[in-house]
């Protein structure tokens, strides 16, 4: 990660860590990182307790590595605390990040998940599943503008375009991914951005 950016937090700002990741927990329909715009925001914007770049860092590092794709959180949390003091202060970032993004989600998960399957064929649980739709994918296409927006301009055609290009390779054949990503990090590795 980049360099700390010294916070000072107290008590009270903990507590308030935690319950924002309690609330975003309930929002973050189509995983966690649909919620980012809204992390984004709060941590970055409003709080200051962390950098555009560790941001950005601790997204790019957790899709990068193996597992579960919600460790950024962690990474977030993990950041926080090191800009706070210490490791120690760190484990605790990531504890209260962490935590408070998974329990209420698989708390609501397992008591709705057998509701719902009981009462499926029911028109109204079919609507709701519907209607969600397009929620998730107004929620994902925010994170991507919030993603691309803080540091790139229109100036930098060539990563508009190779997104753009990347988008319809994904959108219109069945390329894995993991293609797309090598030849964006040779792209980088040649200087192209």
């Amino acid at each position: 990660m980049n360099s700390l950016h010294p916070i000072s937090l107290q008590l009270l700002d903990w507590f308030h860590l935690f319950g924002h990741f309690l609330m975003l927990s309930m929002l973050s329909i189509g995983g966690a990182v649909s919620t980012l715009p809204e992390m984004h925001r709060f941590l970055v914007v409003q709080q200051d307790w962390l950098t555009e770049s560790q941001f950005n860092a601790s997204i790019a590092i957790a899709q990068a590595s193996p597992g579960p794709n919600v460790l950024f959180i962690a990474l977030m949390g993990w950041n926080i605390g090191l800009n706070a003091g210490s490791m120690l202060l760190g484990f605790t970032g990531v504890f209260l990040t962490m935590f408070g993004i998974l329990l209420p989600s698989a708390t609501l998960t397992y008591l709705a998940s057998s509701w719902l399957h009981s009462y499926r064929h029911l028109p109204l649980v079919r609507a709701f599943k519907q209607g969600m739709a397009p929620i998730v994918v107004a929620l994902l296409l925010s994170t991507g503008w919030i993603m691309a927006s803080p540091e790139h301009t229109m100036s930098d055609w060539p990563l508009w375009i190779t997104t753009a290009v990347s988008a319809v390779v994904i959108w219109k054949t069945r390329l894995p991914i993991l293609w797309l990503l090598g030849a964006g990090a040779l792209l980088g590795w040649f200087g192209a951005y």
